[in-house]
């Protein structure tokens, strides 16, 4: 059972930065990796940033340099927090962004093999 809760987001000008936030509750012996995607209005959702089985990050090339992806452990030992740092963002970066978490065994940043979704968090960039 996994729980996804995202935090952060939501309005920058064109050359801004953002921070998100995604805290995962992971309860049970299935291993699942973390990444995050998004989603444009009208467009179909995509992965952007993932962490690998080896812990490597990893990115699209639509934010390659410009985001950073990464993962730190909590207090508590069944949590984990994913945090996606967003710096010179375009107006085409505008969309939900959402946390996901995938079984070891599937590719990572494709859609069809998420199995948990964050709520989604909404960020906005004006030109």
């Amino acid at each position: 059972q996994v729980v996804l809760v995202e935090s952060g987001g939501g309005s920058v000008q064109s050359g801004g930065s953002l921070r998100l936030s995604c805290v995962a509750s992971i309860v049970g012996s299935t291993t699942y990796y973390l990444a995050w995607f998004r989603q444009a209005p009208g467009k179909e959702r995509e992965g952007i940033a993932a962490v690998a089985n080896d812990g490597r990050a990893m990115y699209a090339d639509s934010v390659k340099g410009r985001f950073t992806i990464s993962q730190e452990d909590t207090d508590n030992p069944h949590e984990q927090e994913l945090v996606l740092q967003m710096s010179s963002l375009k107006p085409d970066d505008t969309a939900v962004y959402y946390c996901a978490a995938r079984p070891a065994w599937a590719l990572p940043m494709v859609l069809t093999y998420v199995q948990y979704w964050g709520q989604g968090t909404q960020v906005t960039v004006s030109s």
